[in-house]
């Protein structure tokens, strides 16, 4: 998958060349690559913001650069261009898989007041990432653009890596236990060192109902629940 970030601060992509997504860069999985906005202004002072029409506080990021920015881009990218904005659909983790299936992709990160409405001609899709301010796109842009690429083929070591997680479909996820054994006086659950694979399968679907009901009942109430979770759920005496 191909990504290119357009943005004020290139350098805060950095993050993205260590840990899953570093590896994966490193195999080709992935080419992540971020274009300061401020190379593409006809400003001599780089400056890419300016006064809004009609007065008000802030100032508002102007098209020329951002439009020049898109265009030089996208002779080398031809995926969807996405503006981190408030106006956009509240990002997912179906969304998330959506996204994933795509070859190439651009994101653009607003700053100030917001983009000049005129650059919106260049935008495919709008996402949000919740509803509250931050000082930037940028903080906005690293959370998705990880969330997109971990479920990249070949990017994690196996399906199971993602598949199990929380919210892939729909669910928190259920407890997890590692050594030692017994710790200050809890043990781990006798289910998990039983060795019986279809127990243990069903004890963790339970706790990630029990979890999800507990901890977010609005997700479990979206829930299509199966033959098998309303047994396992009326078995632990769970309406």
């Amino acid at each position: 998958m191909k990504i290119d970030i357009l943005t004020l601060f290139p350098e805060m992509f950095d993050v993205f060349n260590y840990s899953m997504i570093g590896k994966a860069m490193e195999k080709s999985l992935l080419n992540i690559s971020s274009h300061n906005i401020r190379d593409y202004t006809t400003n001599k002072h780089k400056k890419v913001d300016d006064y809004p029409y009609g007065g008000g506080a802030g100032m508002v990021m102007q098209t020329q650069p951002l439009v020049d920015c898109i265009k030089d881009i996208k002779l080398n990218n031809s995926g969807k261009v996405i503006f981190l904005g408030p106006r956009g659909k509240t990002f997912n983790q179906n969304m998330a898989k959506e996204l994933c299936k795509e070859k190439e992709l651009i994101f653009v990160c607003g700053h100030y007041e917001g983009i000049d409405e005129r650059t919106y001609d260049y935008i495919d899709m709008e996402i949000s990432l919740g509803d509250y301010v931050l000082t930037g796109g940028e903080m906005a842009c690293i959370p998705i653009v990880d969330s997109i690429c971990r479920l990249v083929p070949g990017v994690l070591s196996c399906v199971e890596s993602f598949t199990e997680e929380s919210f892939y479909d729909g669910v928190l996820e259920y407890p997890h236990y590692t050594r030692p054994e017994c710790f200050e006086g809890k043990s781990v659950p006798e289910v998990l060192i039983s060795g019986h694979h279809e127990n243990i399968r069903k004890w963790r679907r339970l706790k990630s109902l029990q979890i999800t009901k507990q901890k977010r009942p609005d997700l479990f109430e979206k829930l299509n629940l199966t033959k098998e979770d309303k047994k396992l759920l009326s078995k632990a005496n769970i309406e």
